[in-house]
């Protein structure tokens, strides 16, 4: 029997979501609760600062990308935890615009489909009463979402706790907590979200913190009491097949950004995953089908990755044998040149002709579609990839034969195609999926 659940969700992004979710993820951990996290949405930096609060994997959630077969086999990953509790992505009912409320990739989707209420997080600052019309409305929208109640963030005063509990008293909203505005633990963040927390040697004295916090201001009996009985639609279990039966996977704080489903399917099919560190200098293991390069932030290490010369040799000498594929920094990576925000140049490993600029910054941000062009490593040509692109760097030469079609959830065609040069292949947007 899978555990209860609920979503930790806000009306807007920066509404201190995350930093509530990991001080409640640590706190209920220090108390012997089990805990199976999941992110909602295709945030991939998140993921990692939950696991590190809970010591278990924490899979994403996504209804855009993922079809209900993958959604319903990440949830059974949690069987055998005492709780479910899943992060929102930006504000609760966020998602791409469709005709329909289900699956455009709104946090309330999940919520719905699998009978988690929500907890909304609510930046309370300039308001007093006013917060409840707020909750009202999010609890209102979509009568089939569960809702259990509010947690207060920003509170200036115990007197502007107090007119709040008003308001939300009268409509019957229930307020698990009020965090206030003094004493707040924040998280560094960066151009992409927060900093790593692999990056981050603080991140036990701040997930402590965090747990003292929350404990003090926030009612984890109530909480818990409020999760709901996990539903699940009928589906199946789907996960993405490897894309070699040894796959070399770079993996530092150049190149870091995985989705955790994607490897743990990959290992639950029997995928070997051997770890190299280009900042070491290291290449991949000569003897894998594959060479895997993630996303991450090369830009901000252009220099030395230009001066890793063991690592650029083996690579090449790899690539002239089997194939390589690279996304997002990873596919930076593997082209011509990469030009830092300084307007410097650096030689990259010359596997694709693609040349990028971190110098020229422009967000590209949403949900992609790739019909393959060609194939590359599960994956046959005339297949469709669901996936997501969030990165600043511009394209200045993309020469080689485009890997893919590639469109956004609206369906226009946009110019980051991949690319394709002998066995080297590369993509600006993240796999989720394999389009069912």
């Amino acid at each position: 029997m899978l555990p209860k659940g609920l979503l930790i969700s806000a009306p807007a992004s920066g509404t201190g979501k995350t930093t509530l979710t990991l001080g409640l993820l640590y706190a209920l951990r220090q108390q012997g609760v089990k805990v199976q996290p999941y992110k909602c949405g295709p945030d991939y930096i998140d993921p990692a600062f939950h696991t590190a609060a809970t010591g278990l994997p924490s899979f994403n959630l996504d209804s855009w990308s993922m079809p209900d077969a993958m959604l319903n086999h990440h949830v059974t990953r949690g069987e055998g935890a005492d709780l479910m509790i899943a992060e929102g992505s930006m504000g609760l009912y966020d998602g791409v615009a469709t005709d329909g409320a289900a699956g455009n990739g709104a946090s309330a989707d999940i919520a719905a489909r699998n009978g988690w209420p929500v907890v909304l997080v609510i930046n309370v600052s300039g308001q007093a009463q006013s917060a409840a019309a707020t909750a009202m409305g999010f609890r209102a929208m979509r009568p089939d979402m569960p809702f259990a109640g509010v947690i207060l963030n920003q509170v200036a005063s115990p007197r502007h706790e107090r007119l709040i509990r008003v308001g939300m008293d009268a409509v019957g909203i229930k307020v698990f907590g009020a965090l206030p505005r003094k004493g707040a633990v924040e998280l560094p963040e960066r151009h992409l979200g927060l900093v790593q927390a692999e990056e981050q040697e603080t991140l036990h004295k701040i997930l402590e913190d965090l747990a003292v916090f929350i404990r003090e201001h926030i009612d984890l009996e109530a909480l818990q009491a409020a999760a709901g009985e996990t539903t699940l639609p009928a589906g199946g279990t789907h996960v993405i097949k490897p894309p070699a039966q040894h796959i070399a996977l770079a993996r530092d704080e150049a190149f870091s950004f995985v989705y955790p489903h994607l490897l743990d399917g990959w290992r639950q099919q029997g995928a070997q995953v051997s770890l190299f560190s280009p900042l070491k200098d290291e290449g991949p293991a000569m003897d894998a089908d594959i060479a895997w390069l993630p996303g991450g932030y090369p830009e901000l290490h252009a220099g030395k990755l230009a001066a890793a010369s063991n690592f650029k040799a083996q690579m090449r000498t790899f690539a002239e044998k089997k194939p390589v594929h690279g996304e997002c920094g990873g596919y930076m990576a593997m082209g011509a040149q990469l030009v830092d925000k300084e307007g410097t140049a650096h030689e990259m490993l010359g596997l694709l002709g693609l040349v990028t600029s971190y110098e020229k910054r422009k967000m590209h941000l949403g949900y992609r579609r790739a019909t393959l062009n060609l194939p590359t490593g599960a994956f046959d040509a005339g297949r469709e990839l669901a996936g997501h692109e969030f990165h600043y760097s511009t394209i200045l030469d993309q020469p080689d034969a485009p890997l893919a079609r590639v469109v956004d959830a609206t369906g226009a065609e946009v110019p980051e195609t991949g690319s394709k040069r002998g066995l080297a292949t590369g993509t600006f947007f993240h796999l989720i999926s394999e389009a069912m």
